[in-house]
């Protein structure tokens, strides 16, 4: 089918240069815009804002029930053009509907912080809209994704999330938090003026796909993303009940670079979907794929390992200064975490998805909660944040050796 250099001339070839750079430009305008937000705001109004965004976080992996995830894959199965827009034109619609009632649900509960904090309604209205508006925001990125217009797709990221961070930061500089809850509102219905790319002259619902399959696969999508988002929250948790605060400090510093290393990996599998959603029952071109995602990413995960395993103090005193010596050790630990995580969890948690296979995806990431919750109780108390690491990265490795044989179980099955 081809060798590496054959798979590298395919992935520009389709331009998955485009989107990968685009997720690239959309991860360090999120950094700049989180950095620059702890500075410009008060601390008083940042802590809201921390308390609203990460509520938010939630009803996000739920966006239209899951409707944009179910698109990207069943869109990119579809042969047929009209077909592909027969589903987006449906699932546009019934996700909106889904979404108004997401986002109402997410404005009631602010009911439970207006005791604590009076002006918190507020930010609730504001990210209410906002989830409304990274709807249309997603399914567009998605519509585009499921017709190879990955080019189109990077301009489309790189307007919002450029002028995002403009607006983001103009605004609250001049007028604080209004203007901060201004920008985060209107920067994803900047996504409407690709609204053209979707035909709504057809009516009729002309798509081969139950759908109680792809509702189920998208409840089950959105579902795994809460799941593998809470996994990286727990270990926080935890840590703050069973020590101090100055370990949850040490924990959660050593864990910022590792944590984010995996970016690479998703967002190149990202950039690969659509083509492995149009051949999940192909067992030669899934062989194929993984033989040459290993090719490129088991000698890149070594190469960072070694320059980490050497320079560990270096990068610790630089990044975070001298006070924060002393976490080198948790610091390699988490580093060859999670780059095997690239190796194993990344890679099979995203084939199943691209599979159809999201229940088991689903069961694994619920696991992971209960794996680093009885490991972090037998660990932590004797080790510290070193234990918290090892049992961080325990749950990592166990994960990724689940995903690997479901994924595998269903490679065997295909003919």
């Amino acid at each position: 089918m081809g060798n590496l250099s054959d798979f590298i001339r395919n992935f520009f070839k389709n331009k998955g240069h485009f989107v990968f750079g685009s997720l690239l430009i959309a991860k360090i305008c999120g950094f700049v815009t989180s950095v620059a937000i702890i500075r410009l705001l008060p601390e008083n109004d940042f802590g809201l804002v921390s308390i609203v965004a990460a509520l938010s976080a939630v009803f996000m992996a739920f966006s239209g029930f899951g409707s944009q995830q179910v698109l990207l894959r069943y869109g990119s199965i579809a042969k047929m053009a009209e077909e592909k827009n027969a589903l987006s034109v449906y699932l546009w619609k019934q996700g909106f509907y889904y979404q108004i009632i997401l986002s109402l649900i997410f404005l009631l509960s602010s009911l439970f912080y207006l005791d604590n904090f009076k002006k918190i309604i507020i930010l609730f209205l504001a990210f209410a809209i906002r989830l409304v508006g990274f709807f249309f925001y997603n399914h567009i990125q998605s519509q585009l994704r499921i017709n190879g217009k990955n080019k189109e797709f990077a301009r489309l990221n790189n307007v919002v999330n450029i002028s995002g961070l403009v607006s983001t930061l103009v605004l609250t500089y001049f007028f604080g938090l209004l203007g901060y809850l201004a920008a985060i509102t209107i920067m994803p219905f900047v996504a409407l003026f690709w609204y053209r790319n979707i035909d709504f002259s057809q009516k009729k619902e002309s798509f081969s796909f139950s759908k109680k399959e792809i509702w189920r696969y998208g409840l089950f999508t959105a579902g795994t993303a809460v799941l593998s988002d809470t996994l990286f929250s727990l270990d926080i948790i935890l840590i703050s009940f069973l020590m101090s605060e100055s370990a949850v400090a040490d924990y959660k510093t050593a864990i910022l670079i590792p944590a984010n290393l995996t970016f690479i990996a998703l967002t190149f599998m990202q950039s690969d979907f659509p083509e492995l959603a149009k051949n999940h029952n192909d067992k030669n071109f899934l062989k194929y794929y993984i033989s040459n995602y290993y090719k490129i990413f088991i000698p890149l995960c070594s190469l960072i390992f070694i320059s980490f395993y050497f320079l560990n103090d270096f990068i610790v005193t630089l990044f975070f200064g001298e006070k924060y010596e002393g976490i080198e050790s948790p610091f390699l630990i988490l580093t060859a975490a999670f780059l095997l995580n690239m190796l194993m969890r990344n890679l099979y948690g995203n084939l199943l998805s691209a599979v159809g296979k999201m229940a088991y995806n689903t069961v694994v990431s619920a696991s992971a909660l209960l794996i680093l919750g009885i490991l972090s109780l037998f660990l932590v108390p004797k080790f510290g944040v070193e234990g918290m690491a090892i049992a961080q990265s325990a749950t990592l490795f166990t994960t990724g050796i689940l995903l690997m044989i479901g994924f595998l179980s269903h490679y065997r099955k295909l003919s």
